[in-house]
């Protein structure tokens, strides 16, 4: 059975989707996708234990050896990925039944749970697979049901939202097909470990130079770095808030574990950073996306579209210390999908909470609600103090390694920028601190209670992380500096 992991991650929430069609009541469907997706996170724990203990595991489907058949590779990038996606869904599940009940039609429920169930798959797809073609056809399952998870929000501009990512999504997902064709032509094979070991006999051809561009230009369009980011801070303002919550947490980590393992994995560092002028490119791109979109995030008026405009500045810091390109730099990277994961896993939880209460995120409507609704008024605070960089939580943890790695490059005024950044983030979180606690309640919530457990549990649970590993730090920067050290060191190079 425990040979089988690698393959159960993905046939699990695969073939829980379609079973959810079989079920008759909307609460016994997400009862079993909790299940599904409860049965999925002990399956990536599992595969991490195992990446930690014994390295790097190989599973081919159906027998057939490498390069001619697909197989499943997990080492200790993807094993970290694997078990933040899960981790997040079941989390997030917790809260849906309540959440949706208030957001999406009835008729609608068991749609939803389906969609959900096939996005999850496909984020855990792309994520486990060895095979580039491969990593498109789970992206494609991804990114289809992500649309139409956006499209059930009951603002019409949701439609408008999920048409956006769909145009941009497609895209992207196009770029990407393009350049795994260019590299298809030039070697032969599909296999990610094969074409690297391939693609430096023809690394100088104009047709490797292409497909480059079209699968970094892809990426980065799923990924929302700016300034390809037009298509997130709608989807995430409009979708439901149970959908928001799992794909800022999710999404765009994947998309990121994408750039990095064609980058350092299967281009190689030496043609990506020195062969190409990347370096200079994201690490300007890294900190022009924090700057424009978090000055964007104080003039907002919206909760949800604040804190869309803040993840796009949060891909800024990891995208930087990508582009640094030393284990150090890696590590704070890798940190960060972590840590971020956890903090907009309590974010727009709280969020969402907050949308079953009062039915608005507009930051007028949040007057009083910290009297009102105390315990989820706490967590977005405790979320925002991370987010903004506190000692004691998961944010500072981030900074303090992408800090450390510019410093070692000797990147003083990038360093700076970075401390300047973490003010912004001060300046809109403060917003809504000031407005939540600092002004009366409105006469028309004079009744507003607290929200549900169902949302309270996940959202402290995430919370408590958020702190726990912002001081118990071992697993993650273990996990995140090895991953990173055996990224370079595959390359033959030794970077600090």
């Amino acid at each position: 059975m425990l040979a089988h992991l690698p393959i159960l991650q993905v046939i699990v929430p695969l073939i829980g989707a379609p079973v959810c069609v079989l079920l008759s009541r909307a609460s016994l469907v997400w009862l079993f996708a909790l299940v599904v997706s409860g049965l999925s996170f002990i399956i990536s724990a599992l595969l991490l234990q195992q990446v930690l203990m014994s390295g790097t595991i190989i599973y081919e489907l159906g027998g057939w050896d490498a390069p001619w058949g697909i197989e499943y590779r997990i080492d200790r990038l993807n094993a970290l990925l694997l078990l933040i996606i899960s981790a997040i869904s079941t989390l997030v599940l917790l809260a849906a039944q309540t959440s949706i009940n208030k957001e999406i039609p009835a008729e609608k429920h068991t749609q939803f749970y389906i969609l959900y169930l096939l996005s999850l798959t496909g984020m855990l797809g792309v994520v486990v697979t060895g095979d580039a073609f491969n990593v498109f056809v789970f992206l494609e399952i991804s990114s289809l049901s992500s649309y139409a998870l956006i499209a059930l929000g009951r603002d019409r501009r949701a439609l408008w939202a999920a048409y956006q990512y769909l145009i941009l999504g497609t895209i992207g997902a196009t770029f990407i097909l393009i350049g795994i064709g260019l590299m298809y032509q030039m070697t032969g094979t599909l296999n990610m470990a094969d074409l690297a070991a391939r693609l430096p006999e023809v690394a100088q051809t104009k047709t490797v130079l292409t497909a480059f561009a079209f699968v970094i230009t892809g990426v980065c369009l799923k990924l929302a770095l700016f300034p390809l980011h037009l298509w997130l801070p709608n989807a995430y303002t409009y979708a439901p808030s149970i959908v928001t919550a799992f794909f800022a947490a999710t999404a765009t980590k994947v998309a990121f574990y994408l750039l990095i393992r064609f980058t350092y994995s299967v281009f190689g560092v030496s043609f990506s950073f020195t062969a190409l002028p990347l370096q200079f490119l994201f690490m300007t791109l890294g900190l022009l996306g924090i700057f424009v979109a978090s000055i964007a995030a104080i003039y907002q008026t919206n909760v949800k579209q604040i804190f869309a405009y803040s993840s796009i500045a949060q891909i800024g810091y990891m995208v930087i210390g990508f582009s640094i390109s030393s284990v150090t730099g890696l590590t704070a990277a890798l940190l960060h999908i972590f840590n971020h994961a956890l903090m907009k896993g309590a974010l727009f939880l709280a969020l969402g909470a907050v949308v079953y209460r009062i039915g608005s995120v507009q930051i007028s409507q949040f007057q009083g609600i910290g009297q009102q609704m105390p315990f989820t008024m706490a967590a977005i605070l405790v979320a925002g103090l991370s987010l903004i960089g506190m000692p004691l939580t998961v944010g500072f943890v981030s900074k303090w390694y992408l800090l450390s790695a510019l410093i070692e490059k000797g990147w003083w005024p990038a360093a700076l920028l970075i401390l300047i950044a973490s003010l912004l983030t001060l300046v809109y979180v403060w917003r809504i601190v000031e407005v939540a606690y600092f002004k009366p309640p409105l006469s028309t919530h004079s009744t507003v209670n607290e929200a549900p457990l169902a949302f309270l549990i996940p959202i402290w649970l995430l919370v408590i992380a958020n702190i726990y590993f912002g001081i118990d730090t071992r697993l993650s920067v273990e996990v995140a500096h090895s991953a990173s050290e055996s990224l370079l060191q595959a390359q033959g190079l030794v970077i600090p």
